[in-house]
């Protein structure tokens, strides 16, 4: 609807609006256009905007600090019976967050000057793992037989 509402001026109307929405799949009549804008508010939509104006008073008396489980407690203590998740919907709707107490804790600073380490990833990295282990590892080829075991043996003893 406000889609229809900003760009009704600008494309001849809510039909033709209507007509290209149909086109790519979005299934709209002018009919429901007008029907949807004709509809009163319902209940929760007229409830949520006295609760928002609560919520802002609140909010501002408290030094801009309340989070919604104080606004909560403090709408219930005054008589408005109102869920706590109703007012932290509200409050996400309004933009307001409750003061962050603590630092952030930085556990380690990292020196500018200090080198990076090198790069572990990427074809020459991988081909100095591979020469790397060849030096360390020597062949054992045919390890499953007798003989293969006992050249591993040996190359393990380094006798």
């Amino acid at each position: 609807m406000t889609f229809v509402d900003e760009n009704r001026d600008r494309f001849g109307g809510v039909e033709p609006i209507c007509t290209v929405l149909n086109e790519h799949g979005v299934g709209i009549s002018p009919s429901t256009y007008y029907a949807a804008k004709a509809r009163p508010p319902s209940l929760r939509a007229i409830r949520d905007a006295e609760l928002k104006a609560l919520i802002q008073q609140v909010f501002d008396a408290n030094y801009r600090v309340y989070g919604a489980r104080k606004i909560w407690r403090e709408l219930n203590r005054q008589g408005h019976a109102v869920a706590r998740c109703t007012v932290e919907r509200l409050m996400r709707e309004l933009g307001l967050a409750g003061a962050v107490r603590g630092k952030k804790v930085i556990t380690t600073v990292t020196d500018p000057a200090a080198g990076r380490a090198p790069d572990r990833s990427g074809p020459a990295a991988e081909s100095a793992d591979r020469t790397a282990r060849s030096r360390s590892c020597p062949d054992v080829g045919g390890a499953g037989s007798a003989k293969g075991a006992l050249s591993v043996l040996y190359a393990i003893i380094g006798a």
